[in-house]
């Protein structure tokens, strides 16, 4: 048990692939028993193996405990009064969420009372799981994961499902999708949920620099005075304030 916990952390701190030989010199295990972990590891989901790259990295079980591991209720509890802010001063629709599996989990959702007519539209009610790929505020969290996490999550061609008949429909067109939102720093969805209905998200962050959750908000794709520039200059802003309530970090972008 010590040494499966030895090799997740030892993954953790990596930021891509590593050989299972250089683990097994890193931490000074036998090669064999090296082998035989990662074999266990990557059946259970907590590593996964990256043929092009003939090395392993975590696998998306590494990730629902992670995410897990940030107790909802304190989450929920700091971000709460920003997305109240949020939602009362942009007049639309405010979700927290995070990742389960390849699903977005929603956690807190508000919207003001003048924008009520938008309600009978949404689905993304508190407690709902939809495909991670298709949200703003599952793409704001992929989009941070790196390749190497997103390939875990979306193994097999039957996780790109689809509801109004757009989105990504392979895995280079999610990530090359996720490059440019990464890039940005926020990412959008337009009538991959609902139909009618556009989103923008942003990604909060634990003191690890990980992504843990992410902010969104969800409007009418039709009203020009809800344009996207406008809904993410308050929006990247709130993200962050999370971040920073939660001591966390937001990552050094790569150039």
């Amino acid at each position: 048990m010590g040494r499966a916990l030895d090799i997740l952390t030892y993954l953790a701190h990596r930021t891509g692939t590593v050989e299972a030989s250089a683990i097994a010199r890193d931490l000074g295990l036998p090669r064999s028993s090296t082998y035989h972990l990662l074999t266990v590891l990557t059946e259970r989901g907590f590593a996964v193996y990256v043929p092009e790259a003939r090395g392993y990295t975590l696998g998306a079980a590494a990730y629902y405990l992670a995410s897990s591991y940030t107790v909802h209720e304190q989450l929920e509890r700091l971000a709460r009064p920003v997305l109240q802010g949020l939602a009362a001063r942009l007049g639309i629709v405010v979700h927290l969420g995070i990742l389960r599996g390849n699903n977005t989990l929603y956690l807190l959702k508000e919207h003001p009372l003048r924008d009520a007519e938008l309600e009978p539209s949404l689905v993304t009610a508190v407690g709902v799981l939809l495909p991670a790929h298709l949200t703003a505020n599952g793409r704001a969290i992929l989009a941070q994961l790196g390749e190497a996490g997103v390939r875990a999550l979306y193994a097999r061609p039957g996780d790109f499902v689809s509801r109004t008949g757009r989105g990504p429909r392979s895995l280079a067109e999610l990530l090359a999708e996720l490059a440019v939102e990464r890039e940005r720093g926020w990412s959008e969805e337009i009538e991959l949920v609902t139909a009618g209905l556009r989103s923008a998200g942003a990604a909060v962050f634990d003191l690890h620099g990980q992504p843990v959750a992410a902010l969104s908000c969800t409007w009418r794709s039709r009203v020009p005075l809800r344009d996207s520039d406008a809904v993410v200059a308050a929006l990247r802003p709130a993200a962050s304030e999370i971040t920073r309530r939660l001591q966390g970090r937001v990552p050094e972008r790569k150039e």
